[in-house]
């Protein structure tokens, strides 16, 4: 099973880099999927750790999907990394494999610590339909741009009658970064 997280993981130097990422789901292993050319690939492999951030801000996944934003978080316990402070809990990972086979890494870990600090309260149908987005934004050197269009516009449909402001807003984000796009069309993904 996919479970849709925040992946928080850093450089040798200690830089933070914070993407979203679908990861197939385990209480003692989960497999993280990396493009090869993305930060997140480069800091697994280098550092051997990282943290899968469960949560329902919306526009966290919107902001990540699209840049490389900086939100607070604290130190791991475990690994060399960060827990977001939005975090509602989280999983420290220790990297078991590497498999870098292109285009896409499966990336094997091993859960050495988690935590909670709230309940996580889900996504309503404008949180589903901005997260469908959200990947959709990281797919467009993939998807044809009428494909694009087409499932912005239904997307777009169910933030319109389901969203509060946080997901109005992260839902005009990704729809402004997506048409900006048809002029510079991205050559890979961000995160």
């Amino acid at each position: 099973m996919i479970i849709e997280s925040i992946i928080t993981t850093m450089d040798l130097d200690g830089v933070v880099n914070i993407a979203p990422m679908g990861v197939e789901w385990g209480d003692e292993v989960i497999v993280v999927k990396p493009f090869l050319e993305t930060t997140t690939f480069r800091n697994l492999q280098a550092v051997g750790a990282g943290v899968v951030n469960l949560t329902d801000d919306i526009l966290l996944f919107a902001r990540a999907a699209i840049s490389s934003p900086q939100y607070p978080t604290a130190p791991a316990t475990v690994v060399r990394g960060v827990v977001l402070e939005s975090a509602c809990s989280w999983r420290e990972l220790e990297v078991r494999s590497i498999d870098a086979t292109p285009p896409r890494s499966r990336i094997e870990t091993r859960v050495v610590h988690h935590g909670t600090r709230r309940e996580f309260l889900g996504f309503n149908r404008a949180r589903h339909a901005v997260l469908e987005t959200a990947i959709l934004s990281t797919r467009l050197h993939l998807i044809p741009r009428a494909e694009i269009e087409a499932e912005l516009a239904k997307l777009q449909i169910i933030v319109n009658k389901t969203a509060g402001p946080r997901e109005f807003e992260a839902m005009e984000l990704l729809t402004d970064y997506i048409r900006a796009s048809r002029a510079h069309p991205p050559q890979s993904p961000p995160a």
